[in-house]
């Protein structure tokens, strides 16, 4: 039996590996993993890495793309940081840093290979995976994954029909930048968010409360 999920995530804030034994230049900086779990969690909010004001409070998604993607969620800041209801668990648990350019880099590669099988083990009662940019959608998607984020969020309906008793819906990310993405794709905010914000009222909402309005 493997350890329990409090002492896996008590494992994974506590890694060094890509300051100790990195596979490529260490991290410039301490780590600091960022990540949210429970066992009741039915939603699972799956990004890219941490960035910089992430990186300073702790806390996932506390900066204008979290305000974004709570908006194409249609939840509070409540709701989204209710532990036992949503887990938030991105590819690369540290921010990365940045590159010469002022980007941020991609998430460590360290980070998925080494936590993320034995982290999903333990969330069994994950019913919907929200797939934030092209690292989460190519590692949990694999073969179903398109040849870029724009065809693979094209694709949510199908993605989401074939993707079992975890069902996964995959989004651009949040970020300012993707602006022109967003007036260029009138269709996601027309067709994909409000299924969206369906599927989430559904697994937020406590079956005691779904039974009674039906």
């Amino acid at each position: 039996m493997g350890p329990s999920l409090e002492h896996l995530l008590a494992e994974i804030r506590g890694c060094r590996v890509c300051v100790e034994k990195p596979q490529r230049k260490p991290l410039p900086h301490m780590p600091r993993p960022v990540l949210r779990a429970s066992k009741t969690a039915r939603l699972a909010v799956v990004g890219q890495a941490p960035g910089t004001r992430v990186h300073a409070s702790g806390v996932p998604f506390s900066d204008p793309s979290g305000e974004r993607l709570r908006g194409w969620m249609n939840v509070t800041e409540d709701e989204f940081y209710d532990v036992g209801r949503v887990a938030i668990i991105p590819m690369g648990f540290c921010y990365p840093g940045q590159d010469t350019k002022g980007a941020d880099l991609p998430p460590r590669p360290e980070c998925a290979p080494r936590w993320r099988s034995r982290l999903f083990d333990q969330l069994t009662q994950i019913e919907l995976m929200l797939l934030v940019g092209g690292y989460a959608q190519r590692w949990h998607l694999g073969a179903s994954v398109g040849s870029s984020v724009t065809e693979t969020v094209q694709a949510w309906r199908e993605i989401h029909d074939r993707s079992g008793p975890c069902r996964c819906i995959p989004l651009p990310h949040p970020s300012w930048r993707n602006n022109g993405w967003l007036k260029a794709h009138p269709w996601f905010e027309a067709e994909l968010l409000p299924r969206l914000r369906r599927e989430v009222r559904q697994v937020l909402t406590p079956a005691s409360a779904s039974r009674r309005a039906q």
